[in-house]
C-alpha cells in the first residue's frame, strides 16, 4: 500500500499550470522539520516535492500561500530523467487530499492570544460575596 501524509509548510507560493488537456498541474514543495535535532542543537527541515492535479492544484493555488501550514496526503511516485549526460532520480508526492493546518501559525501570534486570555481572567470571583446595597424597601421589610 502506497499512503504518505506529511504535515509542514509551503515553502513558497504555489503556481499553477494548465495542462494542454485542459486540467490543472501544480508543483510545490512542504517543508516538514524533523522530530530530532542535529549536532548543533537544531532542527533540520526536509523539502518534500509535491505535484498536484485538477481541481486539487487549483484549490492549492487559490486557498494557500508560502508560509502556509498545509497536511497532504498522497501517494510516493519516484522516477529519472537524463540531464546532461547523467540520469537523475527524482521522488514526488502525487497529492490526492489537502487539509489546512492552523497548528502551523506563527508562535508569537499564539503567545500573545494567551497573554491577552490571562489578562482577562484575573480574578472571576473577585467581587463575588461583596455586600449589595439596596435603596428601596423590599415588600417583606
Amino acid at each position: 500500500m502506497n499512503i504518505a501524509i506529511i504535515r509542514g509548510v509551503l515553502t513558497k507560493d504555489v503556481e499553477v499550470k494548465k495542462l494542454p488537456s485542459g486540467s490543472s498541474a501544480a508543483n510545490f514543495y512542504v517543508a516538514v522539520r524533523r522530530s530530532f535535532k542535529n549536532a548543533d542543537g537544531n532542527y533540520d527541515s526536509d523539502f518534500i516535492s509535491c505535484k498536484a492535479f485538477g481541481n486539487t492544484a487549483d484549490m492549492i493555488g487559490k486557498y494557500f500561500h508560502k508560509g502556509s501550514g498545509i497536511i497532504v496526503e498522497g501517494s510516493i511516485q519516484t522516477g529519472s530523467y537524463e540531464k546532461e549526460g547523467q540520469k537523475v532520480y527524482t521522488t514526488d508526492l502525487i497529492v490526492s487530499k489537502v487539509h489546512f493546518d492552523r497548528g502551523n501559525e506563527k508562535k508569537e501570534e499564539k503567545r500573545e492570544e494567551v497573554k491577552e486570555v490571562k489578562k482577562m481572567s484575573d480574578d472571576p470571583f473577585k467581587n463575588f460575596a461583596a455586600k449589595v446595597e439596596i435603596e428601596e424597601k423590599m415588600p417583606w421589610d
